[in-house]
Parts: structure tokens; sequence; C-alpha cells
């Protein structure tokens, strides 16, 4: 009897500690620095990419992505960061690519 009282307490005790194991992160990236995205200190480089990505592609609302262009444009921002690590990464995207781009 002990045996099956462990065996249908393991399982319940692991799905009520699964949601409190998993924390829910959220992030301002209006704040994030140059800095911080070349240094992944908020998170991955490329996660934040495709973030901005999507978020420009909302606002000039278009569905396409062209993986080619995202790649150039994603280069050509890190290469601004390397230089002006201060500044916003959104404003540097804005600033290298153009106002809603």
């Amino acid at each position: 009897m002990p045996k099956l009282r462990s065996c249908a307490f393991g399982p319940l005790l692991a799905i009520l500690l699964v949601p409190a194991a998993q924390a829910q992160v959220t992030i301002d990236v209006s704040k994030i620095t140059c800095e911080q995205f070349l240094q992944s200190k908020v998170a991955n480089p490329r996660t934040i990419g495709v973030w901005l990505s999507g978020f420009y592609a909302g606002k000039r609302n278009t569905t396409v992505v062209d993986t080619q262009s995202f790649e150039r444009s994603a280069d050509k921002v890190a290469r601004y960061c390397e230089t002006n690590k201060n500044v916003g990464l959104m404003q540097a995207v804005e600033t290298v690519l153009g106002a809603g781009k």
C-alpha cells in the first residue's frame, strides 16, 4: 500500500510543481541598449531580432518575410551597435534601416 501511495503522489507532485518552475519573463524591447543586445544580456540576439522584424513588419502591415533581407539588416544593425553601444536598440534599427522598417 505505501508503494501505491508514493506512485500516485509522485506524478501529482510533479504536476503541481511544473507551473511554479516556469517563471514568466517579459522584456521591454524599447529599453534594450545596443550593448545589451550584442552581449546577449537580455535574451538571445536572434530572438530579439526576429521579434523586431515582426514588430516592424506589423507596422508596415506586411506578412512577407525575406530571410536574406533579414540577415543583411541584422548584420547592419549589429555593426552600428558595435560603435554605438549606449544607443537604444530600436533607435539603432530605425537609424540604420529607416523609420517603420
